[in-house]
């Protein structure tokens, strides 16, 4: 499987380069962070993206998460990081929308049945669809902000404690949200 997706990424960079010219480079941060008396979360993605034309930009990704937990009863505390890379395509239409795929691989430490492993990590794809609002402002910054749906949505993701959307059996849909602000460089 992860020879095929890196057959296909590369394939991709091969295609866009040779066919539009590139016009430029932006740096692109995206977050979330959360915080309670019972733990928090921390997380922070970079890209690095080259712009093709007027509408689209891609380039690698990486991406860190720093999880920790405190056990107000037992007076326990834990926590665990997660790492990744990968890389990202996005298509900008109309100065309104958005559309792009992300992959990334995550070193992950949940077992396939949710619990954290603290003896062995995997590494996890994921592949997130999306899209919706895109807006530049001033010629020197940009957000994007859109729905993202995980097409692999492997047992062991990192993502899945972020999935916000539930159907009516109450089973977790890998959708989360993502807003990013990207940053011309050249």
């Amino acid at each position: 499987m992860m020879r095929v997706l890196l057959s296909l990424l590369f394939a991709f960079y091969a295609v866009t380069g040779w066919s539009q010219e590139r016009t430029g480079s932006e740096f692109g941060i995206d977050g979330y962070f959360g915080f309670s008396n019972f733990g928090g979360n921390i997380t922070v993605g970079g890209k690095y993206g080259l712009k093709y034309g007027d509408h689209v930009i891609t380039g690698p990704s990486l991406r860190y998460q720093r999880v920790w937990n405190n056990n107000q009863v037992t007076g326990t505390q834990g926590g665990y990081n997660i790492f990744g890379g990968g890389a990202f395509i996005h298509g900008r239409f109309y100065e309104a929308l958005f559309l792009g795929a992300e992959f990334e691989m995550m070193r992950s430490p949940f077992t396939s049945f949710g619990a954290i492993s603290t003896t062995q990590t995997k590494w996890v794809p994921t592949l997130f669809l999306g899209g919706v609002f895109s807006k530049e402002f001033n010629e020197s910054w940009r957000l994007n902000a859109g729905i993202m749906y995980d097409i692999i949505n492997a047992q062991t993701s990192p993502f899945r404690q972020s999935y916000f959307m539930r159907n009516a059996n109450n089973v977790p849909i890998p959708v989360i949200y993502r807003v990013a602000f990207f940053f011309p460089l050249s």
